[in-house]
């Protein structure tokens, strides 16, 4: 197979409208853009969302909700999920190992949904109560890391 010798497949285009080539063609004098105005003329484009004047819709439909750019977001690991982990001590970068999360960079927070059944040092970027209730009882320890 020779790249350069690609062709597209029969049927599958079509020539381009010879337009204002004379009344012979189908597309002479004004070249199939009606009679004058401004979409006759070259160089026209017309701006996304234009209506012709009307009021667009983007502009019709009411603002809604807002965006904190405070907002933390961080991803959420489960007790039962870290129980399965054969390690000791557990933080983001055995997580990525274990495919707990995406990247080692991430926001974790340790959820408390499942049971420890070993103790095991947790390091997280925040727990909920749960969670820290339940790792101490197993033994454990939950320790909070900063969010570099």
């Amino acid at each position: 197979m020779n790249l350069s010798k690609l062709k597209p497949a029969e049927g599958a285009t079509k020539s381009d409208k010879r337009r204002g080539r004379g009344p012979g063609s189908g597309q002479g004098k004004t070249g199939g853009r009606g009679h004058k105005g401004q979409l006759a003329n070259a160089g026209y484009k017309r701006k996304w969302g234009f209506e012709g004047g009307q009021m667009p819709l983007h502009r019709r439909l009411p603002k809604r909700g807002f965006n904190n750019k405070f907002r933390v977001e961080y991803s959420e690991v489960n007790l039962d999920r870290l129980n399965k982990i054969p390690v000791s001590e557990i933080g983001p970068k055995e997580m990525v190992e274990f495919n707990l999360l995406h990247r080692e960079e991430e926001l974790v927070k340790v959820l408390g949904k499942g049971q420890m059944s070993a103790p095991k040092t947790i390091k997280a970027h925040a727990f909920s109560q749960s969670a820290i209730k339940k790792i101490e009882e197993s033994g454990g320890k939950a320790i909070v890391i900063g969010k570099e």
